[in-house]
């Protein structure tokens, strides 16, 4: 028999010793600065401190980048289905009901047509929140049926790649989806369209390695973690000891992978310039 018993009071939202609510401050990946999430998010998920680049929902980025009301969602409906019956601790369609009920999004990209400061573009933006912003096969329809549909209306196509890479739980039908985007980009390119691929934080493996590396301007955030197997796997690999922070985007710029490192507050009105000064002073698919 027990000598003493706690008395435990219901569970809410605040900080007991301090009767602060959950979630009023943040804590920065970047430099471990308090943050207020209000201010945090007025300012882009930028730390205002160290700029630190949070990671974005979807709805958030295309918030940001296209005007106001233009936003015209494509092939919204469209989920994955079951090809394996795959099964790894959970089924696989349950782990993506859940994933959709967490982010509100069919699967881990949100594509459409846009308009960035009046130029119109199509516009395909990856949420990492939905099982890592694998690429299954909804992820490469949309992302395909976006270049073809840029290639068709004749204006530009952004990718905002946000990714782990493939998804597993797809297999084979995953990985074809790096050759379907690839194929659907060049043929945007061959047209005279114009491709320009967003690299944010993480961009990886099967996504790297696919469309998001074609663009014919690549564009990362900063500090973004760009590249396609891990660390410990290419050390093995290769048998080298790999230079600290090679997976930067600083450092795959530096060696010519990416062209321009652009901070988030600038970002739509960079785009919108570059879409202006390129469109319609491309031939034959190159500027």
């Amino acid at each position: 028999m027990a000598w003493f018993k706690k008395k435990h009071a219901p569970l809410d939202k605040t900080n007991t010793k301090k009767g602060i609510p959950v979630g009023v401050w943040v804590k920065c990946e970047g430099c471990s600065s308090a943050l207020f999430s209000r201010d945090l998010e007025e300012n882009l998920k930028v730390c205002p401190k160290c700029h630190y680049h949070f990671r974005l929902t979807a709805g958030e980025r295309v918030a940001m980048l296209a005007d106001e009301g233009s936003f015209e969602e494509i092939c919204g409906n469209i989920q994955s289905a079951d090809p394996l019956s795959f099964t790894a601790g959970e089924p696989y369609p349950k782990r993506i009901s859940d994933a959709q009920k967490k982010t509100g999004m069919m699967d881990a990209v949100v594509a459409g047509k846009a308009a960035l400061e009046g130029r119109p573009a199509v516009l395909s933006v990856m949420d990492f929140g939905f099982i890592g912003g694998s690429m299954g096969s909804v992820v490469g329809e949309k992302i395909s049926r976006s270049a073809l549909l840029a290639c068709e209306l004749g204006i530009p196509y952004i990718s905002v790649a946000s990714s782990g890479g493939a998804r597993m739980q797809e297999g084979m039908f995953s990985l074809m989806q790096m050759a379907k985007t690839s194929a659907a980009v060049e043929k945007l390119k061959n047209s005279g369209g114009l491709f320009i691929s967003v690299l944010t934080n993480p961009t990886m493996a099967g996504v790297t390695a696919s469309f998001a590396s074609l663009g014919d301007l690549i564009i990362a955030e900063p500090d973004a973690l760009v590249g396609f197997a891990g660390p410990r796997v290419i050390e093995q690999t290769i048998r080298q000891k790999l230079p600290k922070g090679f997976q930067t985007a600083e450092f795959v710029k530096q060696h010519g992978f990416v062209d321009r490192i652009i901070p988030r507050h600038q970002l739509k009105r960079e785009l919108a310039l570059l879409m202006e000064m390129l469109v319609g002073s491309r031939v034959a698919g190159k500027v």
